[in-house]
């Protein structure tokens, strides 16, 4: 495993009645550890490939987990998400910014739906740490940069294991 779920999920502050959106949530990752941790809160897993939505839902139901909603959703576009605006606590990012090619629009989907002071945990390849990062990872302070000029702070960096960078943004009230 290249990065844990569990510790970056911790890093984030979670409360047991959080109300998340896993962007580019994939096959449900971070999705069900999420809906371990927010029991009585909510996770949106937003994904746009309809085979990662089956494999999601399965563990959903493996999990016995009944606060994941399931959303097929193209991050990428402005009320893509199908979420409305300013409801979540915080965003999961995970491996997903690197491959998305309209990075502006993305960030500014994540800025909809989030709540004034609301958290992002950025995931992603460092193209700093070489070897294995895909094509399209981006340098730390890059990735910093494109969300704090669509008015983001960085609240801190954390420890994302040896192949990516990780850090916890909060939305400003601007």
């Amino acid at each position: 495993m290249f990065t844990d779920p569990v510790k970056n999920l911790r890093a984030l502050g979670l409360r047991e009645d959080s109300i998340l959106a896993d962007l580019g949530a994939g096959t449900g990752y971070y999705s069900i550890v999420a809906g371990r941790i927010v029991i009585k809160g909510k996770v949106y897993a937003v994904e746009i490939v309809k085979d990662f939505l089956a494999t999601i839902k399965n563990k959903i139901t493996e999990a016995r987990l009944d606060n994941v909603e399931i959303i097929w959703g193209n991050i990428e576009k402005l009320g893509g998400t199908k979420i409305g605006d300013g409801i979540v606590d915080a965003v999961i990012a995970s491996n997903v910014l690197f491959q998305v090619e309209d990075k502006n629009k993305f960030i500014m989907e994540i800025k909809r739906i989030l709540k004034s002071g609301g958290r992002v945990l950025l995931i992603d390849w460092s193209a700093e740490k070489g070897g294995i990062s895909p094509k399209g990872a981006l340098p730390k302070d890059r990735m910093r940069g494109m969300f704090e000029e669509k008015g983001f702070i960085l609240d801190r960096e954390i420890d994302a294991g040896s192949h990516h960078c990780g850090m916890i943004l909060v939305k400003t009230n601007e």
